[in-house]
């Protein structure tokens, strides 16, 4: 004789919309699924609380992320579902720290794994994608993840400089960095990693850029010594007549926009693109279109603004692809010395 699904179990499925699985109660009958173990990662005393068992976890339905975490086999784990699937097998003081907490933010940039978190303490525990930063003292925090502040130290102590740069113009901009903050970490916590990286970068960074590909641009026209240009200030091509280009070479009346994909996705945006440019060749600007596929060659975006330049009147030296050009593509913490924070 089989036992039949206790009736708590049977109340919950029929009151809580549960959906048949195929799994096999272990003294008979089918086990019912609740949904919410199906769209998530969850800890096992969750899921024992509410009515699966141990041996149906180890089945074929459920696959685990984490020692004691799990998420159903149909579910792919999303970014935050990967965050909290590490928060579960993780002491709850473990913080997002560097390119995690940096993504958290929204700033799409570098790896998705492995995930980045730092405890207080010398806690020794391995996860699958995960590394685990250990420290003597939490840095700023909110309870789950560090501050901005802390998570450009981090990301600054391995990031190549452009990368940096670009992360650093990006956090300025949507107002989540605190330079006050961010100088008392670099002077009163200057035992920190990443302290020396971002000291060195911190002069780098510009809040006028609107998104990481402007950031890597302008950080390329600076490092190849072109003089240097205004970034996103509107200018009056003709009385009545303003435009704001990304980047503005007065003297020479050239411009330079990056053209992201939003710009052909957005069909106002790529509208009134269209209307910016009719404007600079009614008016005689001359104007060279960066896009993200051209941005993988920058010495060649570089010459090319240089050429336009010098097509315009431009006579000063070429680009200099020499040692500040270089120390872009390398980790900052291959080169950085410390300067004196802000």
């Amino acid at each position: 004789m089989h036992s039949t699904i206790p009736l708590g179990v049977v109340h919950r499925a029929a009151t809580e919309g549960w959906v048949r699985d195929r799994d096999p109660w272990p003294h008979g009958g089918v086990l019912e699924i609740p949904d919410d173990f199906r769209a998530r990662p969850f800890h096992r005393s969750e899921a024992l609380a509410g009515g699966l068992t141990r041996g149906v976890l180890q089945g074929r339905r459920f696959r685990r992320l984490h020692e004691a975490v799990y998420c159903h086999v149909d579910h792919q784990p999303s970014f935050e579902d990967r965050i909290a699937a590490a928060r579960l097998a993780l002491p709850v003081e473990a913080l997002t720290t560097g390119i995690t907490r940096i993504q958290e933010l929204g700033i799409d940039v570098g790896p998705r794994a492995p995930l980045h978190f730092v405890v207080e303490g010398d806690l020794h525990l391995t996860l699958h994608d995960v590394f685990l930063h250990r420290t003597v003292k939490a840095p700023p925090n909110d309870g789950t993840s560090v501050a901005p502040e802390a998570a450009l130290l981090a990301w600054c102590a391995e990031a190549r400089m452009i990368d940096a740069i670009a992360v650093g113009c990006e956090l300025l901009r949507l107002g989540l960095l605190d330079l006050d903050l961010l100088d008392r970490l670099l002077v009163e916590e200057s035992w920190r990693r990443g302290v020396a990286e971002t000291s060195y970068v911190l002069p780098f960074l510009d809040d006028r850029c609107r998104s990481l590909p402007e950031a890597e641009l302008l950080a390329y026209v600076v490092a190849a010594a072109l003089p240097t240009p205004d970034v996103n200030r509107a200018i009056e091509l003709a009385p009545g007549v303003e435009v704001t280009p990304d980047q503005w070479f007065g003297s020479w009346r050239v411009a330079v926009e990056y053209e992201g994909s939003r710009h052909q996705e957005d069909r106002a945006q790529y509208n009134a693109d269209i209307d910016r440019y009719a404007a600079y060749r009614r008016h005689g600007v001359a104007y060279e279109l960066v896009t993200r596929e051209r941005l993988r060659s920058p010495r060649s975006v570089v010459r090319t603004i240089h050429r336009t330049l010098v097509g315009r009147g431009y006579a000063g030296p070429p680009p200099d692809f020499g040692a500040a050009w270089e120390a872009l593509f390398r980790p900052l913490a291959t080169g950085a010395r410390p300067r004196t924070p802000r």
